[in-house]
């Protein structure tokens, strides 16, 4: 059978992707007792006042704001001249449909908060799968968040969104034995990935990046300010 346009298009642009950049994927783990319980409290509530349901990943994309302002670079784009830097974060969100996967974008979510976010994301998630989304929507994103982890990818190691110059993979969240303070226990922990551009990122800037949304999902309150949600 032929292949679909959008299913060309999804080829030429991985393709393209695995040409142009030299890609490099770093990996951390997070710990999601503080998001869980974020979402466990608050998840009725949310969707009473708000009309949409809080997703896991408004938590992520607001600890990658964060991130992004201590590692500007991150947000940046490398015409293979110049350097393109960027003072606001579009982010990419991946979202499969029955034709695909499309990558819409969220406009200035540096200057969103939980709520206007999974109202933004729930939007164009919609038009997403109803075949809505025009050119402008799925186009100059700065930042790409993908999240395997809805089917089951424990890890992965995602592809960059040219001309993008890094992606961050969410994985799974499973219950793994780990040491806090000296004793082993039980944790929710999910394997998180960031691939990059490593024609303009260096090792220490990626993986300080990392480290920082590990901080922030770990730490809400750095992200997060429960009180002007509710």
């Amino acid at each position: 059978m032929p292949a679909s346009r959008i299913r060309k298009q999804i080829a030429m642009n991985l393709v393209a992707a695995q040409h142009t950049a030299a890609i490099l994927t770093t990996f951390n783990e997070v710990d999601m007792t503080q998001v869980l319980e974020f979402r466990k409290k608050y998840k009725d509530q949310f969707k009473e006042k708000y009309g949409v349901n809080l997703g896991m990943v408004s938590p992520f994309a607001l600890a990658t704001v964060r991130a992004i302002k201590m590692y500007p670079q991150v947000n940046n784009i490398f015409t293979g001249e110049d350097i393109i830097q960027r003072d606001f974060v579009d982010l990419s969100i991946a979202v499969s449909t029955d034709n695909g996967l499309v990558v819409p974008v969220l406009r200035n979510v540096d200057k969103m908060n939980v709520a206007s976010f999974e109202k933004g994301l729930s939007e164009l998630a919609e038009k997403a799968r109803s075949r809505k989304l025009s050119i402008p929507e799925m186009t100059g994103g700065t930042f790409t968040i993908t999240n395997g982890g809805v089917f089951g990818s424990l890890i992965s190691t995602p592809i960059l969104n040219m001309p993008q110059a890094a992606i961050l993979g969410l994985h799974k969240t499973q219950e793994r034995p780990v040491v806090v303070d000296k004793q082993i226990v039980i944790r929710p922990m999910m394997y998180m990935a960031l691939s990059y551009d490593h024609r303009i990122i260096d090792g220490r800037e990626a993986v300080g990046f990392l480290v920082a949304i590990k901080e922030g999902i770990e730490n809400l309150s750095l992200i997060i300010n429960e009180k002007e949600l509710f």
